[in-house]
């Protein structure tokens, strides 16, 4: 088993930035991709980004293309999601979410282990 605890969510204005962290415990090696999900109120939860374990390979939404990065730390078991001109649309809970197998994994349907999430508010 894997525990995943993300932080870093909060109120932001529009423009300005946030970062986000996923920080793993247990079973590390079950995190192999790592992938950030949101759901905004009354909205389905939708894929943001991922990223494998060595960090070669990230994708993104469409949506957050350009404008957020996805990165690791596997020397802190940590994910972050650096999210820079954050718009009110950003407004969501987002959660961690990760899997022990290779593979694209952009549908929430490919991952195992799921944190609790962190709001995210964005005033316009």
């Amino acid at each position: 088993q894997v525990q995943l605890v993300e932080s870093g969510g909060g109120l932001v204005q529009a423009g300005g930035s946030l970062r986000l962290s996923c920080a793993a415990s247990g079973r590390v090696s079950s995190t192999y991709v790592t992938g950030w999900f949101r759901q905004a109120p009354g909205k389905e939860r939708e894929f943001v980004a991922f990223i494998t374990w060595s960090g070669t390979m990230t994708s993104y939404a469409d949506s957050v293309k350009g404008r957020f990065t996805i990165s690791r730390d596997n020397a802190k078991n940590t994910v972050y999601l650096q999210m820079n001109s954050l718009k009110p649309d950003d407004t969501a809970v987002y959660y961690c979410a990760a899997d022990p197998q290779r593979g694209l994994k952009s549908s929430q349907n490919d991952y195992n282990y799921w944190g609790q999430g962190t709001q995210v508010t964005v005033s316009s």
